[in-house]
């Protein structure tokens, strides 16, 4: 576990150590990405950040309140559907005319794990956005992410969704169309921690994190339907101040996530990018089980996955998953691109 002081310590740092950062942060017009955007916006010095998503309203918010917090750093709007493969397709497009390098892509745009429609190109709604289309802005955007650390430059993917929950995967049912919702969190974890190993496999300078978030209240609470969103929100209005991870700690944690030197590329060159580690931290371990290994699967407060999700990987390994899922999106891309073109 990372302490609250450990990381204000190291965000303290960011301005000093990490200048001129190009940051892409996809789905953050409200919650948690909002969050980590106005904190990283607080501590950088000169970076530039791409706000993604789909609300220009709330987006002219956020900027004029981040040029309040730190006039120095750009904000670029780009208003796009990352639900949709092809709005993926569009915003990598957009900003590989723009940059050169990334140095930090933040993926938290918002999936109901209730949403059990398909997006008119075929995918299931809550797959698409917390895997296939993340899959792909990071597949597309590796050429930036690499060249950045290729210049001895941080590189860093963050993603948040259910870091340490990986569970049984169900190969026959990727989508998780017809996987019981009870097992469906496991299901998306694996195949995100998955998707990330094939990734480091291509870019072994850039390190890649899967992180839960805790329970953060947001507006997604307000999408879930039924019954068991009112006993939801009912439940957060009476026991939220106990259980809740403040959203302003988030932004905070999560830009220590972003920034840190406890995560490393798995083939770092020998040099470690991102902020020195003060006194008391360590390099993480990944979820291979080794330090600095490149992918990371980890809960809010920095905690590595354990002993149990470690061997649940290694016998995916052994299966060939990695390879299979990455087939099997490739697969699913190249549909939605051939269709669009008839």
């Amino acid at each position: 576990m990372v302490t609250l002081s450990q990381v204000h310590l190291s965000n303290d740092t960011i301005a000093a150590s990490l200048p001129n950062l190009v940051a892409v942060f996809v789905g953050a017009t409200s919650g948690i990405g909002e969050a980590a955007l106005k904190e990283f916006v607080r501590k950088s010095k000169n970076s530039k950040c791409y706000l993604v998503g789909r609300s220009e309203q709330a987006a002219t918010r956020i900027i004029e309140e981040c040029k309040s917090l730190n006039p120095d750093v750009c904000i670029v709007f780009i208003q796009e559907d990352v639900s949709l493969v092809s709005g993926a397709d569009r915003l990598c497009e957009k900003i590989k005319s723009l940059e050169d390098t990334v140095n930090v892509l933040f993926l938290s745009a918002g999936a109901a794990i209730f949403d059990r429609r398909k997006t008119s190109e075929g995918l299931h709604a809550l797959t698409a956005l917390a895997f296939y289309t993340r899959l792909r802005i990071t597949q597309l955007l590796l050429p930036l992410l690499n060249r950045s650390r290729s210049t001895g430059h941080l590189s860093r993917v963050i993603n948040i969704a259910g870091g340490t929950k990986e569970g049984t995967l169900y190969p026959s049912d990727m989508q998780a169309l017809t996987t019981p919702l009870y097992a469906i969190r496991g299901h998306l974890t694996t195949l995100i921690t998955l998707g990330h190993e094939a990734l480091s496999a291509r870019a072994p300078g850039v390190s890649f994190l899967q992180i839960s978030p805790g329970a953060v209240q947001t507006a997604l609470f307000d999408h879930v339907p039924g019954p068991v969103g009112l006993v939801m929100r009912c439940f957060i209005a009476l026991a939220g101040r106990w259980i809740l991870v403040p959203v302003q700690e988030s932004g905070e944690r999560n830009v220590f996530h972003a920034t840190s030197g406890a995560f490393p590329g798995r083939d770092d060159g020998g040099e470690r990018d991102g902020i020195e580690l003060a006194e008391g931290l360590s390099v993480a371990k990944g979820v291979d089980g080794k330090p600095g290994s490149g992918v990371y699967s980890l809960d809010y407060d920095g905690t590595e996955a354990g002993q149990d999700v470690v061997d649940l990987l290694e016998g995916y390994r052994k299966e060939g998953m990695i390879e299979r899922v990455w087939d099997h999106a490739q697969a699913e891309f190249e549909r939605i691109t051939a269709e669009q073109d008839i």
